[in-house]
């Protein structure tokens, strides 16, 4: 694409600034400075930590034919002749400019936006599932990237990746032959412009409770950036249980409801646990009622099928033949991942806010044994939550080890305080309760050698993040495969089987 071209696209208002650019070749756009390839335009946005201007150079030495940023008086020794261009809001600029690279692939497509505190990631790889039956479907999520049933690329290093890297993929989904994407869509990326420039056409909501208040300051403010998915879509799919429901569905254009409420759109009218997995039964709003299974445990992944479910009849699937697809979905890496099961069971799992840690452990049911749980809070994230992160860790299991969690530069002994000081408030006793494991490594090893036939071990936190960051290192990390190492040097041979 001609760089005066996609400006003129990008920035309709600033025609007169684009005729004075180079006759140039666009060959992309990013704000990642080591992303920068000859002919990318570089977005030098202002952050909260670190200022994109001091990369100018950089980017300029590598190729960059145009910068994009709000200074009104930019950095011309930096920039060595390549021209400058000023926008109105640097936080914006990726998104416009990197949807106008692509050809605006959200409009050629159906973007159906994931939500919410607790069960994005599982209702989005639910829905992908469902939609994938009918329709080819891509999908982007914290822990699954696929294009149709093939596996994609991992986009970005966040929940939410950044503009860019999201309108890069919505074009990858286009050229794969994609008709719709499920896209999770965090609090941090509808806050942070990441996720502008996208037409949604629908809008998935699970809960909320206070998480992240550490970015947004207050759960008003957390609360308004998952209301603003909702005010952008057309159509919003939200739940009926949730203490917020009135909030959300008043700022919805239209909207049905799911949930146990007998004023739902789409009931849950019964629940049962079975072997690794659920039985339920579903009511349409047209009256009919359907049974469905799902091969993952814990009750509460009932609200996040029915929600994928009642998002996938909006999109025509078919209720029965989607139900009964519900059966071989194959489940999410580090959600409820079971990795053993006798003589007892190992099972990672990403909770890491105190609700989404009380309803793992509830779902964590043990052959007659005890609740282990490992669990950790992370540094420079939401201090607020840790009392009580460690107040349902002793709530919901018999022995507690917390132990890091991303401690980055924090000191991880205070981290491990304020989970302690939360566990002693809601009346446990360290030393027989609850212990004290700094390194992540030794408490899984401590978990599982107090482990007896019928206990349950519980890993949270990390579930299928690739990283354990501490202060001055990042080390490669995989929480389901030091989970099966540990089983391996303290028992001998592989896992057992699974359930």
């Amino acid at each position: 694409m001609r760089l005066r071209t996609l400006i003129r696209q990008a920035y309709p208002e600033l025609g007169a600034e684009a005729a004075r650019l180079p006759d140039a070749v666009a060959s992309g756009v990013t704000q990642d400075v080591a992303k920068v390839l000859p002919g990318h335009v570089f977005v030098a946005r202002v952050g909260a930590r670190v200022d994109g201007h001091t990369f100018v150079a950089r980017a300029v030495a590598a190729g960059a034919v145009l910068v994009a940023g709000a200074r009104s008086h930019p950095p011309d020794a930096d920039l060595a002749g390549v021209p400058y261009l000023v926008v109105p809001d640097d936080r914006a600029a990726a998104a416009r400019l990197a949807a106008a690279f692509h050809g605006h692939p959200s409009r050629r497509l159906r973007v159906l936006g994931v939500t919410g505190t607790d069960g994005k990631t599982t209702t989005s790889a639910l829905l992908w599932w469902l939609l994938q039956g009918f329709a080819p479907t891509a999908l982007a999520s914290t822990a699954m990237v696929r294009l149709g049933i093939s596996r994609g690329a991992p986009v970005g290093h966040f929940t939410t990746p950044e503009a860019d890297e999201v309108q890069a993929f919505l074009a990858s989904a286009v050229n794969s032959g994609a008709t719709r994407v499920v896209l999770e869509s965090s609090s941090h990326g509808l806050a942070q412009a990441r996720l502008d420039e996208i037409d949604y056409a629908a809008a998935v909501w699970t809960n909320l409770s206070p998480e992240h208040l550490d970015f947004h300051g207050d759960l008003a403010a957390y609360r308004d950036a998952k209301l603003a998915l909702i005010r952008r879509a057309p159509l919003a799919v939200l739940n009926r249980d949730d203490a917020e429901f009135e909030r959300f569905a008043a700022a919805a254009p239209s909207h049905v409801s799911f949930g146990l409420d007998s004023r739902a759109d789409w009931r849950l009218l019964r629940l049962d646990d079975i072997p690794a997995g659920l039985e339920f039964c579903v009511g349409a709003p047209d009256g009919r009622e359907y049974s469905a299974r799902l091969p993952v445990p814990g009750r509460f992944n009932a609200w996040n099928a029915l929600a994928a479910l009642s998002a996938a009849a909006l999109e025509g699937a078919d209720v029965a033949e989607a139900g009964a697809r519900l059966a071989s979905f194959p489940g999410v890496p580090g959600r409820m991942q079971a990795i053993q099961a006798e003589p007892f069971a190992v099972v990672v799992d990403f909770a890491h806010t105190a609700p989404a840690l009380a309803k793992a452990l509830a779902a964590a049911t043990p052959a007659g044994g005890r609740r282990i749980v490992v669990i950790g809070a992370a540094g420079e994230r939401d201090p607020g939550k840790r009392a009580p992160l460690g107040a349902a860790a002793v709530a919901g299991a018999d022995l507690t080890i917390f132990t890091e969690e991303d401690s980055r530069s924090e000191d991880p002994g205070a981290i491990l305080e304020e989970l302690a000081a939360g566990a002693r408030d809601a009346g446990a006793v360290e030393g027989s309760s609850f212990v004290r494991v700094p390194d992540r490594r030794e408490a899984i090893l401590e978990a599982i050698g107090r482990a007896r036939p019928g206990d349950i071990v519980l890993l949270c936190g990390k579930g299928h993040e690739t990283t354990l960051e501490r202060a001055g290192e990042t080390l490669a990390w995989d929480e389901a495969l030091e989970a099966r190492t540990a089983l391996a040097r303290l028992h001998g041979g592989e896992p057992g089987p699974l359930g």
